[in-house]
């Protein structure tokens, strides 16, 4: 997937990690293999270094396995040693996000220069976030909702999305009550969890 940074005027090659699997033994080393020979290929077209953009890349260059029999252990480790590779002689621009760092495998961690940690947005600015997203609500509203749910941006995301389906659905705007019901709706998993284990 290709996208434009407008900040620093550079295009991205996003990687969707997702795809970068397979379930057929020796397909996932091609895929990543292919991944970096295609930066190569579309860093020769730019006026400007492109940037290689692994999002939540923890799923690929996490902590490897202790050496074992199982293909799926074997293919993974093998994966990792292609990116490690790749990543000593790289010639480009590589960003990686992660809501897991504890997870990366140091030999990953080593390769990184700069490691920049994104803290959590406080009161005011998650309040200006859901007037962003619900221009309909008013700034008390907001803030009422800031400081009651300690929400990502997906999850912000999610309620906007049903707010749209009701009042679709319903043909009438949707009152801030069922806003709430929404997001006691999103933390729904939190209230309800129980131990699973055996006895």
């Amino acid at each position: 997937m290709l996208g434009y940074l407008g900040l620093i005027h550079r295009e991205i090659m996003k990687v969707d990690i997702s795809q970068s699997k397979s379930m057929w033994f020796g397909e996932s080393e091609k895929i990543i293999k292919r991944i970096f020979t295609n930066y190569r290929v579309y860093l020769k077209g730019c006026s400007r270094t492109p940037i290689l953009f692994f999002n939540e890349a923890d799923a690929i260059i996490s902590k490897r396995y202790e050496s074992g029999f199982s293909s799926l252990t074997q293919t993974e480790n093998a994966v990792q040693n292609i990116i490690l590779e790749e990543l000593e002689n790289f010639e480009g621009i590589f960003f990686a996000t992660t809501n897991f760092a504890k997870n990366f495998d140091p030999a990953f961690e080593r390769r990184f220069l700069f490691k920049i940690e994104f803290q959590k947005p406080d009161i005011p600015v998650k309040a200006k976030i859901w007037q962003s997203k619900l221009p309909s609500l008013s700034e008390s509203e907001c803030e009422l909702l800031a400081r009651r749910y300690d929400f990502s941006g997906g999850q912000i995301d999610n309620i906007v999305r049903k707010n749209e389906i009701y009042e679709v659905v319903n043909g009438a705007t949707i009152e801030f009550n069922k806003i709430i019901e929404f997001c006691d709706n999103e933390l729904l998993h939190k209230k309800q969890h129980k131990r699973i284990g055996y006895v």
